[in-house]
């Protein structure tokens, strides 16, 4: 039985040879695949919540993965519709979200994992939403470094893309690379699955399943084809020559300057510069040059163009027509704006990118600034941020804080700026986040004297400390928890400098493995009750938070060891998970051995069967 790493590397270097793949469905009977997807989602915050079964991650075992394969082996898996709830979005509407029950994610991850292997190697370089290694950052810094000399945005908006995506369109899509019409109709069954909205149950004609693990490399994938007519078509049609020919009147005017200066008139030649460096020394109507560039995050679309803004509206059109011919989308006219880069700005990932224009700007005699890109933090964005931390024109405490301690007070307002921070540290304005953070400061001091009943400069007095970062020294507020034989835990607020980062990168879901395999999986394979002992029907207690064991006034023994470990999982057998999440006795005796009580003991002497009860089970 092959590991889920080898069937990964197998199909994708199929995807890198663009050839097609047979006998897909087969490989979902593998449990490998689905031991290495319940290690990378488990964590997620959605796990814990119940979709239209009530299943959730909680008590996730071999057992539930093997009934999983079997019925897919006799191809009786069922879709349970999502359970649809709604998230507000920016403009003051709400966003349809689906959330499907655990075993549905379960199997969404291993197939998310089988397409990614095979399509990632043919995406273009030019994708940059929900790929491994990209994200805005990787988007925008393509931008700031390859567009110099941009003249006219195409800001692309398609109209509720991913609640549109034609069902017909994306399994066609699919078809000419998965010759396998068990797996073809395995994801169309997903994609018409439906869901319940006050528990009436609805259809779905179109669209994915917005909050299901592979909605975003679908969208990927339907837009992949987007993403190849840009680049094989338009961009081919639409670039020419190596270089700009140079401005006939600023060449006539540098020949005039140096006849000038051999002559010794050197003001004349100087009152004729002044006039010259005003000029483009290149003709910027050059018909035998143009660029085109393009960039997508998700269905967010840019393109750059170096020529006239009529091409810009033709290259617009051809957008539109493909979109609705091919792709059965609409681009909104309304939105998808042609913007001059030089006067205007185009908003792209709630950027504000236009292009530089800055006579004066010199460096060894040259105007280095013209024409390269400029990334900004958009005043609205700012302005926006501020509100949620104001009331009536004016810093406000916040309510729903008060129960909190003062070091998670000052813990959360301090990873909400510093998340900002990180996200506009590309922006060469980012200065102007010293109103945010002068805003958000008020609101935690005011929070902090709402709580404990003294004015804003007692805050100040008891919390006051000093930082030194980068050689530089910031007044902070800080709090500090002592802990007998631990390290204090430190939370403070300030001493974040807003310097200007053009090579910053958000490195998120960070996986920590341990022997190709989560920690978790291991233990689940270690085939071992961590509470008793036992070895029959092994089941993993999982918890939101370690905060959820503090409703115990007395906290039982089971909890006493996921608090000292700082572990939300827990593997237990099936009568002590019962105990466990009823809240009773415990019927079973605690063995005093196992992960829980000693994990490096448990690591030396379970590393080998737990690497092996996999095979043993398959074989």
């Amino acid at each position: 039985m092959q590991t889920a790493k080898a069937i990964q590397e197998i199909i994708r270097e199929r995807g890198r040879k663009g050839l097609p793949v047979e006998r897909v469905y087969r490989l979902l009977f593998n449990p490998d695949l689905y031991l290495e997807a319940y290690g990378k989602i488990y964590r997620n915050k959605g796990a814990m919540t119940p979709g239209t079964t009530g299943e959730t991650v909680d008590g996730m075992s071999m057992d539930k993965i093997n009934a999983i394969i079997e019925l897919l082996r006799y191809e009786r898996y069922q879709w349970s519709p999502a359970r649809r709830v709604y998230i507000p979005k920016k403009n003051g509407k709400k966003r349809p979200l689906g959330i499907p029950s655990w075993s549905d994610k379960l199997l969404q991850e291993v197939i998310r994992t089988i397409l990614e292997a095979y399509y990632e190697p043919q995406f273009k370089d030019q994708s940059h939403g929900f790929r491994p290694g990209r994200g805005c950052h990787t988007a925008l810094e393509e931008i700031r470094k390859n567009w110099v000399g941009t003249a006219w945005f195409i800001e692309g908006d398609i109209k509720g893309c991913f609640d549109h995506i034609n069902h017909t369109v994306l399994l066609d899509i699919m078809r000419e690379k998965f010759h396998d019409g068990r797996f073809i109709q395995l994801i169309s069954d997903m994609l018409d699955a439906g869901y319940m909205e006050e528990w009436a149950y609805h259809q779905t004609y179109s669209g994915t399943p917005q909050g299901g693990v592979v909605s975003p490399i679908l969208s990927n994938i339907y837009m992949h084809k987007l993403d190849e007519f840009i680049t094989g078509k338009l961009i081919p049609a639409w670039t020419r020559g190596g270089r700009r020919r140079g401005n006939p009147t600023y060449q006539g005017m540098m020949q005039r300057i140096r006849h000038l200066k051999r002559r010794g008139r050197a003001e004349e030649a100087k009152k004729i510069w002044k006039e010259m460096v005003k000029l483009p020394s290149v003709d910027t109507t050059d018909q035998g040059y143009r660029r085109l560039r393009y960039v997508r995050y998700a269905d967010d679309f840019l393109l750059g163009l170096a020529g006239p803004k009529s091409e810009a509206e033709q290259i617009k059109e051809q957008i539109r027509e493909f979109l609705q011919d091919t792709l059965k989308l609409e681009l909104s006219q309304d939105k998808t704006l042609v913007t001059h880069a030089r006067t205007g700005a185009a908003k792209f990932l709630g950027y504000e990118i236009h292009v530089f224009q800055a006579d004066d700007h010199k460096m060894q005699k040259r105007r280095t600034l013209n024409g390269g890109i400029g990334l900004r933090v958009p005043e609205a964005v700012v302005h926006e941020k501020c509100q949620r931390y104001m009331s009536s024109g004016k810093p406000r405490h916040r309510t729903e804080r008060m129960k909190e301690s003062d070091y998670t007070i000052l813990a959360d307002y301090q990873s909400e700026y510093r998340g900002m921070v990180n996200y506009w540290a590309m922006a060469y304005n980012l200065p102007r986040l010293r109103k945010l953070r002068w805003v958000m400061e008020q609101s935690l001091t005011k929070t902090l004297a709402n709580k404990f009943k003294m004015s804003v400069s007692e805050v100040y007095r008891k919390y006051h400390a000093t930082t030194t970062v980068n050689q530089r020294t910031y007044k902070v507020l800080r709090v500090t928890v002592e802990r007998k034989g631990k390290e204090p835990l430190v939370a403070q607020w300030g001493g974040i400098p807003l310097i200007w980062n053009t090579k910053a990168a958000l490195n998120d879901q960070v996986e920590r493995i341990w022997n190709g395999r989560t920690e978790l999986v291991q233990r689940l394979l270690a085939k071992e009750c961590e509470y008793c002992g036992s070895d029959e029907h092994i089941e993993v207690h999982h918890i939101r938070g370690l905060k959820d064991l503090n409703r115990y006034r007395e906290k039982p023994e089971w909890a006493k060891l996921m608090a000292t470990r700082k572990r939300k999982t827990m593997v237990l057998c099936r009568e002590c998970h019962q105990d466990v999440t009823y809240g009773r006795p415990m019927r079973n005796p605690p063995s005093g051995q196992g992960f829980m009580q000693d994990p490096k003991g448990w690591r030396k002497s379970r590393l080998r069967k737990a690497t092996t009860v996999l095979e043993s089970r398959v074989q």
